[in-house]
């Protein structure tokens, strides 16, 4: 070996630096190796949001909730299937055990968080929270960071704002509050500005602090450090292979080796290989989610499953020069006055579903008549109410998006039809039935609107329902919605302590695995916002506490 660790973590997507973190208060040395030029992984650049049972913040707001309660809802919605290994009914208990655990040790070692006020669990279900159980980050000054500031990757949203700010910032036009909102945000940047700080927020606001703990633990980190190849000694993993100076470097892993490097939603071949008819270019992960370390594990007898699972998130594709990133549109199906079509002008979802449950129907309905791409049919006054694509700029839209046919319009429905190479007819029926369920008060098709989370998800300014609303003022508007991603959810199989396992069931030694690296522990579910997050952070919270103990005990 050229150097070596106690314990060597691969990747610094979320989970990472947690683990970092319990092996320097172990007393432990620990190396986190990053390949891309930027700390933080795709948790950087998402709304930063962990899904925890039973936390601290709810029990400190007197909102209820159980281990019990939690046990059941999981159940209820992931379940027990011979496929899905990864969310084995013992590792569903270690998650709704050790979750809080983590949170509690994070906040020890300084790092500040706090609970969404409102964030209703996805799934109507025997043990669901409505007020939900999501924890982000507080703000953070990024200028902590130093040196490391510029290694930090950006996140999505320049304002400091809470992400319940954020929400708010679209209805500044109709909305007093609103308006409350966005000077509060003003005055909140102006004023840090003076103090000679740079508030950042979300998913950037917990990876900066992650990394500043990390640092200040004096956990080694290195970026522009790719693993090629994990080594390994009588059946035992002692360590990993990269490069430094130009040259072949061996690093030693006394403790173990944790891979977290991400899934693989930018390799289009383990794409075409686990889940056919899916893209590179409807994911919004970060450059590193490339799928290699999945592989190598592989090659030392690691098994997987779950492959076929993605983190779906609904993406647009606006266009760009250079090409724009994908845009999430899951917050504009949900609210009033749109629908969501197949490529025969069918409706055939509740458009207030989970971002997951929107993808997962989407390829389903592809299976039986041309879904992908699917259309977001829209009347003038979504345009003018709500942003599209990310677009606030209501019914100006930029030219490029008439002139490249990103956005369709017709003066009628048979005409936007025409202009979408849709069923003029069956379009027309479809409209003229979802506005029947609208002025009847409800989804008789797929019951949008029914679960607290369609509410959450819609417009509390429109009533009575915040999610229905007609499609009846031309001109009408479309564009064409993918079932993207922001990672894949299938990887190694682990057990309730994070080791890596082989096909057999027996533990490969020395090997632990996190994050979309791994088969999840959600299975084929997604119980709620934060749930590839919040499993990163823990399991790698339960890999360096078992890789940390002397005697290796379980």
């Amino acid at each position: 070996m050229n150097e070596t660790f106690d314990f060597v973590v691969v990747g610094s997507g979320g989970g990472s630096m947690c683990a970092a973190l319990v092996m320097r208060a172990a007393g432990r040395s620990v190396l986190v190796l990053e390949k891309t030029e930027l700390v933080g992984g795709t948790t950087a650049i998402s709304g930063g949001v962990m899904w925890i049972p039973n936390n601290r913040f709810m029990a400190a707001q007197g909102i209820a909730d159980s281990r019990e309660q939690a046990i059941a809802y999981l159940d209820a919605v992931v379940g027990e299937h011979e496929d899905t290994p990864g969310a084995s009914r013992e590792r569903r208990l270690a998650y709704v055990e050790q979750a809080p655990k983590m949170i509690d040790f994070l906040v020890e070692q300084g790092v500040q968080l706090r609970r969404i006020p409102s964030w209703p669990d996805y799934c109507q279900a025997p043990g669901e929270s409505v007020p939900g159980r999501t924890v982000v980050s507080e703000l953070f000054d990024v200028n902590q960071l130093g040196d490391w500031k510029s290694r930090l990757r950006p996140g999505f949203l320049p304002l400091p704002a809470y992400l319940e700010e954020a929400m708010q910032l679209p209805d500044m036009k109709r909305s007093w509050a609103s308006k409350k909102v966005l000077a509060r945000v003003i005055g909140r940047t102006l004023a840090s500005r003076l103090r000679g700080k740079h508030l950042i927020t979300a998913g950037q606001a917990l990876q900066g602090q992650m990394l500043h703990r990390a640092l200040q633990a004096d956990a080694d980190i290195r970026t522009g450090a790719g693993v090629k190849q994990l080594l390994v000694e009588h059946d035992r993993v002692v360590g990993v292979v990269t490069e430094k100076d130009g040259r072949e470097w061996q690093i030693g892993a006394r403790c173990g080796v944790l891979i977290n490097a991400g899934g693989f939603a930018r390799n289009q071949r383990m794409l075409d290989q686990h889940i056919p008819g899916t893209s590179t270019a409807w994911t919004r992960t970060a450059p590193g989610d490339t799928g290699e370390m999945i592989e190598e594990a592989q090659l030392r007898g690691a098994a997987i499953a779950q492959m076929d699972t993605r983190v779906g998130n609904p993406m647009a594709l606006p266009p760009g020069e250079p090409a724009a990133e994908p845009a999430v549109v899951h917050g504009d199906l949900a609210k009033p006055h749109a629908i969501v079509v197949d490529q025969s002008g069918q409706r055939y979802m509740r458009e207030a579903n989970s971002y997951v449950e929107i993808c997962k129907a989407m390829l389903a309905r592809n299976r039986e008549v041309p879904a992908v791409p699917s259309w977001l049919v829209v009347d003038s006054r979504f345009l003018a109410t709500y942003p599209l694509a990310g677009d606030m700029r209501g019914k100006k839209k930029p030219q490029a998006w008439y002139d490249q046919q990103f956005l369709r319009r017709g003066e009628t429905l048979e005409a936007l039809a025409a202009a979408c190479d849709l069923d003029p007819a069956r379009l027309s029926a479809t409209v003229e039935r979802f506005n029947g369920f609208v002025r009847n008060g409800r989804d008789e098709d797929f019951h949008r609107g029914d679960h607290a989370y369609d509410q959450w998800l819609g417009d509390a300014l429109h009533q009575p329902s915040p999610t229905l609303g007609t499609i009846e003022e031309g001109p009408f508007y479309a564009i064409q919605v993918y079932p993207g991603d922001v990672s894949t959810y299938g990887g190694l199989v682990t057990d309730e302590h994070a080791r890596v396992l082989r096909e057999d069931g027996s533990v490969i030694d020395g090997l632990y695995a996190t994050g979309t690296s791994t088969a999840s522990v959600m299975g084929r579910g997604c119980p709620g916002a934060g749930a590839s997050i919040g499993p990163s952070f823990t399991w790698g919270y339960v890999a360096a506490l078992h890789a940390s103990r002397p005697d290796g005990a379980d």
